[in-house]
């Protein structure tokens, strides 16, 4: 560093706060243009290993997510990777599934890669990985996914209010024969909005009670096809379906065309989540967006947060979904509440 300085024409504190990001701001631009310059030309690089024994900080942090294979969790990483870089940290982001023992596993390797906290999309409504880490002292935030109760600081879509706006939406198309087809109670995501859909149902003047609801094990798209079968087996009658997240709406495409029907013509279908290509499916679909990317730069804050202040108070931000409009909703044929299973089979014959 003493190197650098003198090339550099700076002092050695200068040097130090100008490889800092968190304190580069103190620095004028110039004289840390030509630090970097110096140490470029020096070949200096940060030893961050030194600097973890020096500060504590290890300048990393692990995420944690259920599943790399779709796209809900692309722009939650991209937006966290994106404000924590901009504040000096690296991120080691680890699959793990369903498993909570397989979590549990993985979070203590990454506890003792020394992270400096993690950020866990994986929670369910009551969650062991968010005991371990606050019985380890871990710092940790929530994204995504909530638990029951709050233990942790987090940040989630406003589930109840998605759903209520999907269910808003067929109604004002005229829709009265409104299925829903659930994601996993076990999670936030799945629970609540099943949960607005029954209020939403209720809100608008319809029979809760006579709703049918079906609920997939997981969010693919099939268990989303699987799931809306039964739904087209036992109740024949309707006319709309609210999926808990877009793979799921992807399959009641899927068992929509097996039957010889048309989305949106016989049965509309809105998702949840607006996943990236959802706009490029035959028809596009109608879902609920939520701002993944946003999520992920509010957890990184939260984060932080709780790097600096061990005894910070859990807080919850919620952010709000919109309804995007496309090609699988419409305004329900009239007559087009579907005879029943019974009169449908005697027609085919």
């Amino acid at each position: 560093m003493k190197q650098v300085a003198e090339l550099a024409g700076v002092h050695v504190s200068t040097v130090s706060r100008a490889f800092n990001p968190e304190t580069r701001s103190m620095v004028v631009p110039e004289s840390v243009a030509r630090v970097m310059k110096a140490a470029e030309e020096l070949g200096y690089r940060l030893d961050p290993v030194a600097a973890s024994l020096r500060t504590g900080r290890s300048k990393l942090v692990g995420i944690l997510v259920p599943d790399i294979a779709t796209n809900v969790f692309t722009p939650i990483l991209t937006g966290a990777t994106e404000r924590l870089s901009e504040h000096g940290y690296s991120v080691i982001v680890a699959y793990v599934g369903s498993d909570s023992n397989k979590q549990l596993d993985l979070a203590q390797g990454l506890i003792a890669r020394r992270v400096d906290g993690l950020i866990l999309a994986t929670a369910s409504r009551d969650d062991p990985l968010v005991s371990f880490c606050i019985e380890r002292g871990v710092p940790s935030v929530l994204v995504n996914r909530a638990e029951k109760d709050t233990r942790l600081s987090g940040v989630v879509s406003d589930e109840l209010l998605g759903a209520q706006l999907a269910v808003d939406h067929l109604v004002e198309l005229g829709h009265s024969h409104i299925a829903h087809l659930g994601g996993p109670r076990e999670h936030s995501t799945g629970y609540l909005r099943h949960r607005g859909f029954i209020h939403a149902i209720s809100a608008n003047g319809l029979d809760a009670a006579a709703a049918p609801c079906e609920f997939a094990d997981t969010y693919t798209r099939e268990q989303g096809a699987a799931v809306a079968r039964r739904l087209l087996r036992a109740r024949p009658d309707i006319t709309a379906i609210v999926a808990a997240n877009d793979l799921l709406a992807l399959g009641a495409y899927d068992a929509i065309r097996e039957s010889g029907l048309n989305c949106p013509r016989d049965i509309s279908v809105v998702g949840h989540n607006d996943m990236p290509l959802v706009d490029l499916v035959e028809p596009p679909l109608t879902t609920i967006r939520i701002s993944h990317r946003e999520m992920g730069r509010q957890a990184a804050d939260l984060l932080e947060q709780a790097i600096e202040a061990i005894d910070h108070p859990p807080r919850n931000v919620v952010l709000p979904p919109k309804l995007i409009v496309r090609g699988s909703t419409v305004a329900p044929r009239k007559g087009a509440a579907r005879k029943p299973a019974k009169a449908s089979a005697s027609r085919k014959k």
